[in-house]
């Protein structure tokens, strides 16, 4: 027995479709959506990672749409081995200022596992930055663990701060506690967007070595 979608559902599926269709970093003419209670699922094919990345970038900044499940498989234009790729990765590591030295490289199938330790998240993402957008590469694995030499006690407090410094975000319905080095958000936001910016002020705190975003996206 098929399921009939909602007109709400409905719109909001073809929001997402429009919204791809407009964005030129992807192709949408090889990727389906579905849409299910504000769950939208990307399916079918890109030709890059980066394409990937940026279906779902897309599908997650319009109003309503509570979360996304990419199931879009990356097929290749053009292949490259592991060797090439691994050896494109270090010099792309290397030429960021803000990713220390020390960060390990296992490339399979086309896919990047980044290990080691840095101090700061930022550190982190500029690391995983550097070399999701090389040619060949179809997904990474970012393993790299962040351990902060300090973890002030008002960490909780200063992301309260952050939170209520961001123009974006509603910091009265967003709630924090934390356990040491590690937070924890909840509440609840209007948009994926909010959720994510929110994180991101986390974050930044000081002595945040992770983050647990449990916030609720209520459009």
């Amino acid at each position: 027995m098929s399921t009939t979608l909602t007109t709400p559902e409905q719109e909001l599926r073809d929001m997402v479709m429009r919204q791809l269709a407009w964005d030129p970093q992807v192709d949408a003419t090889m990727i389906g959506v579905t849409n299910k209670d504000g769950i939208v699922t990307l399916s079918g094919y890109v030709d890059t990672y980066a394409a990937r990345l940026a279906a779902e970038r897309s599908a997650r900044r319009l109003y309503g749409v509570k979360a996304v499940a990419n199931e879009l498989v990356v097929k290749l234009a053009e292949e490259r081995i592991d060797p090439d790729i691994a050896k494109d990765a270090l010099q792309a590591l290397a030429n960021r200022v803000d990713v220390p030295r020390g960060i390990t490289v296992t490339v399979r199938d086309g896919h990047i596992a980044l290990g080691g330790r840095v101090e700061w998240n930022y550190q982190r993402v500029s690391a995983e930055r550097a070399v999701k957008y090389l040619r060949g590469v179809r997904g990474v694995f970012n393993n790299i663990v962040v351990t902060p030499t300090v973890s002030p006690k008002d960490v909780e407090t200063r992301i309260v701060e952050a939170l209520h410094r961001h123009a974006a975000i509603d910091a009265r319905r967003v709630h924090v506690t934390s356990e040491g080095s590690r937070v924890v958000l909840g509440g609840f936001v209007r948009s994926w967007n909010e959720r994510d910016e929110a994180e991101r002020a986390a974050w930044t705190a000081a002595g945040v070595s992770a983050v647990d975003n449990r916030i609720v996206v209520i459009p």
